[in-house]
């Protein structure tokens, strides 16, 4: 039997995968929201076969250096890897895997959420009704503006641009 290949995140994942990882693999987890320290990072590249990885972390050629013979994959939880030097990695035989669309629907929703938020003052209201101090009701008050009719500018029509449109017409909002 072969043994288990060594997993180390360096990004804390929802807790029914980090379970499921465990069960599969060698794991060691990184517990904390934050960024795991470079010391940390370097030394985990010298023992796991498999680096799971985020935006947070610089894999750069020092990195790479540091890698052990033994790493064989770098998937980078998300869509971007402008913080991976590409070309080092490659030379050392590691393959490299991002996330395309993972957090695509995700984001536009976060976005659309925004925009209601702030055109009709969700978090205002909510902090005024938390702090006991709603006493009456008038056809103005915290109305705030809506967006039906209104005109949404998208730099970048890429998965989440198209995504965010796709809300934005739904609520009769036009889409530039």
């Amino acid at each position: 039997m072969n043994a288990k290949l060594k997993v180390v995140l360096t990004v804390k994942l929802p807790e029914s995968v980090e379970t499921r990882m465990r069960e599969l693999f060698n794991t060691t987890l990184w517990y904390t929201l934050s960024q795991m320290p470079r010391d940390q990072l370097f030394a985990a590249a010298k023992i796991a076969d498999v680096l799971v990885t985020s935006i947070n972390d610089r894999l750069d050629a020092e990195f790479f250096f540091e890698c052990g013979e033994q790493m064989k994959i770098i998937a980078n939880f998300g869509v971007g890897y402008d913080h991976i030097d590409i070309v080092a990695g490659a030379d050392k035989g590691i393959i490299i895997t991002n996330t395309p669309g993972v957090l695509t629907e995700d984001t536009a929703e976060m976005t659309m959420g925004l925009i209601m938020a702030v055109s009709r003052r969700f978090v205002e209201g909510a902090e005024i009704v938390q702090r006991g101090e709603f006493s009456a009701w008038s056809p103005t008050f915290l109305l705030g503006r809506r967006i039906f009719g209104k005109r949404l500018g998208i730099v970048g029509m890429g998965r989440i641009g198209q995504a965010l449109a796709r809300r934005a017409r739904a609520f009769g909002m036009s889409v530039h």
